[in-house]
């Protein structure tokens, strides 16, 4: 999948794709439907349209962190759905300031050169979200592509969404999570460097970041990881602590994650880290002992419940 960051100067082998546009925070099976539109209707290459920023992030910068995916995981998940084409636009002053024509003629059709476009039928875009998929529709007559716009879908009543997702990792309900995205829920990034405690306790880990990112949960959870890059390139099972470390004062929320059976270095590389069940709140312990203690159960536990996954 190529990944272009613009949408000025494209080459001709990035011109004339059907797209699916929209934020895709997630990736869920609401999206997927958006997607699965744009691939029916490709004679062309499949390409995605969406934005970096998050719009939501560009206009309310103070806002407490509700992303589900960072880029790079919102990317990796698109790859794997064979996607030929990227356009992750930048958004800012330029982007937010476009007015829904003037964003259907300079970006769509001249800069992209895009000949089909598939969105869900809650779509706004421009100025102060001026235009809906509606408008899209008339403007693409106007500027030369064709528009499909896709009925929103859901399950049990609702629709899928990223706030009904966001809810459910809030409260730990990782399986009703998964069946909304139709896979699970992922923390994605480079493993840093932390303080090392896990190593001292016996139990070594990788330190993840969370930032500008929504929090499921705080706790501990069974984890199936993807290591990305580096030399190790597999799948492995662990049991992860999501939290602040309350045994030793305030800290920022990150990930650490145990991998079973594995003992090589990590920082550095990426790994894609899916919550598959919650399975305790975090706790502060009497002392470091029954932490060690309670660590050793919780890797029984991840494993049986990782057993035959």
């Amino acid at each position: 999948m190529q990944i272009h960051r613009d949408w000025t100067g494209r080459p001709s082998e990035s011109r004339g794709a059907t797209v699916a546009m929209g934020n895709f925070d997630g990736v869920h099976k609401g999206h997927r439907a958006v997607i699965d539109a744009a691939r029916a209707a490709a004679d062309t290459p499949l390409g995605i349209v969406t934005f970096e920023p998050h719009p939501r992030q560009y206009f309310m910068p103070d806002a407490p962190p509700f992303r589900l995916m960072n880029p790079e995981a919102r990317a990796n998940r698109l790859a794997r759905l064979d996607v030929d084409h990227l356009y992750e636009l930048p958004f800012g002053p330029v982007l937010a300031g476009l007015t829904p024509e003037a964003f259907a003629r300079d970006v769509l059709a001249d800069g992209l050169g895009i000949a089909h476009v598939t969105v869900g039928a809650d779509f706004c875009f421009g100025k102060d979200r001026g235009g809906n998929a509606q408008t899209l529709q008339e403007l693409g007559q106007k500027y030369g592509f064709d528009v499909t716009i896709v009925p929103l879908i859901g399950a049990e009543g609702g629709q899928y969404s990223s706030t009904a997702i966001r809810n459910a990792l809030t409260d730990g309900r990782t399986h009703d999570a998964e069946r909304m995205l139709g896979h699970w829920h992922r923390v994605e990034g480079k493993v840093v460097h932390g303080e090392k405690r896990g190593r001292e306790f016996g139990w070594p880990t990788a330190n993840m970041r969370m930032d500008d990112l929504h929090l499921p949960r705080l706790g501990v959870y069974a984890v199936l990881v993807d290591v990305l890059t580096g030399p190790d390139h597999m799948t492995c099972k662990g049991v992860a602590s999501l939290g602040v470390r309350p045994m030793f004062g305030r800290n920022e929320p990150n990930l650490e994650v145990h991998l079973f059976d594995y003992s090589g270095d990590l920082y550095g590389q990426h790994l894609s880290v899916a919550l598959v069940d919650f399975m305790r709140d975090e706790a502060k312990f009497d002392g470091v002992q029954a932490l060690i203690d309670q660590i050793a159960q919780d890797a029984l536990d991840a494993r049986a419940l990782l057993a035959g996954r």
